[in-house]
């Protein structure tokens, strides 16, 4: 089977063709600054094919254009539509309604929808690109996997708020976490590395970008995650705070009078790395500068550099016993001075890494050093393959 997998943004739509028979990559690309001017790229395993400007309206233009390039005489990798055997779509949040994967249906849009409140960054566009593949795909079943399914697994203490019942129970309030399927990927594809049941080990798995999050992984299954109802909670990121005192909400809005959701857009996309160094969200700008002597910048690099240690250091303590950790997404995957630092920090718990194994970008590598009690992992992450196996499950058992 054939599976477009489709990632959509506010303003974006990254997809990739992916042929199950041998996981194949067949073709992938981005359609960015949808509905202001448009650019789209198109790969294929030989390479780029085109990088380009060109008008994307809304998405649905910007799919059927993804469309065009799969079934090109000249440069597509698929004859026709009918080759694609259904579409894949990610979804952020799956919230109180969805606990698995789904085959698209107009119940599970409408709770999607419903969800809105809970996900209004990632779900409304997520809908955006259902429909439009919808338009151009119309004989062919989708499926959404959604980013929260994988932590619904935590157990109560970790899931609920200690705050009064009631919020939880007629408005859900409680941690839904993020970035799941990234998670259970790297996760299964440890184990894998290991030779063992994902059922025998503790895994603790840090998924470092622009967003983070770092989860606990007991036998196979979230334990706790550090992104809660939404992705503002946890660690320091590229523009969102993280944990903070929540009162912080009041008393700005009392010696502002900046209204509630404006101080949340604030600490959604105005803070974080990028507010503490004043120069970037990219942590390769913040380590350059910090390298220069830039004392903004050096305190953002170790903000950073806490929150990682301290939610690996307060699940050691919640598993008993850690089997692995796992380093992926971007910073996770490519910095290589954030990794050392972190392992060295947890020397105490018997970690150590192999400097030289460490020294590398984007690869799959296992960085353990000689005598660590504790497996040390670089996997690059690979949500879209978790999306095409899950969708397949679905559409084969339907």
């Amino acid at each position: 089977m054939i599976i477009l997998v489709v990632n959509t943004g506010s303003s974006s739509l990254k997809y990739q063709l992916i042929d199950m028979k041998d996981e194949s990559v067949l073709a992938k690309g981005l359609c960015e600054r949808i509905g202001i001017d448009g650019h789209m790229n198109y790969k294929t395993d030989e390479g780029m094919v085109f990088d380009k400007d060109i008008a994307l309206p809304d998405h649905g233009v910007a799919m059927q254009l993804v469309i065009d390039a799969l079934t090109d005489k000249e440069h597509g990798v698929i004859s026709d539509m009918d080759e694609i055997g259904a579409v894949g779509h990610r979804i952020v949040q799956g919230g109180y309604l969805f606990d698995k994967s789904e085959i698209i249906t107009d119940e599970v849009e409408a709770g999607i929808e419903e969800l809105c409140t809970l996900g209004p960054l990632h779900n409304p566009p997520a809908l955006v690109g259902i429909r439009a593949c919808k338009k151009v795909l119309p004989n062919t079943p989708g499926a959404v996997v959604f980013d929260t399914t994988f932590h619904r697994t935590m157990p109560d203490e970790c899931k609920y708020y200690a705050i009064p019942w009631e919020y939880a129970e007629k408005y859900h309030v409680q941690r839904y976490g993020a970035h799941g399927t990234s998670h259970r990927y790297v996760a299964q594809r440890c184990a894998e590395l290991m030779g063992k049941n994902p059922e025998d080990l503790n895994i603790i798995t840090c998924h470092l970008g622009n967003g983070s999050s770092i989860t606990a992984v007991k036998g196979g299954k979230c334990y706790d995650t550090s992104m809660g109802l939404t992705p503002l909670e946890g660690l320091v990121m590229g523009t969102r705070c993280g944990s903070i005192d929540p009162t912080v909400v009041s008393f700005i809005y009392e010696q502002t009078g900046m209204p509630v959701k404006e101080i949340t857009d604030m600490m959604t996309k105005k803070s974080g790395l990028l507010a503490v160094s004043e120069i970037s969200a990219d942590c390769r700008d913040i380590c350059d500068a910090a390298d220069k002597g830039n004392r903004k910048a050096q305190i953002a690099r170790e903000m950073l550099l806490r929150s990682v240690k301290r939610f690996i250091g307060a699940y050691a303590a919640e598993l008993g016993h850690v089997d692995a950790m796992v380093f992926t997404a971007g910073i996770g995957e490519n910095d290589i001075d954030l990794r050392e630092k972190v392992c060295d920090y947890l020397g105490f718990m018997g970690v150590t890494i192999d400097k030289e194994k460490n020294d590398c970008r984007g690869q799959e590598v296992d960085i353990t050093g000689e005598g660590s009690k504790v497996r040390v992992f670089i996997i690059p992450t690979n949500e879209e393959l978790m999306i095409a196996k899950d969708t397949q499950a679905l559409v084969e058992s339907m």
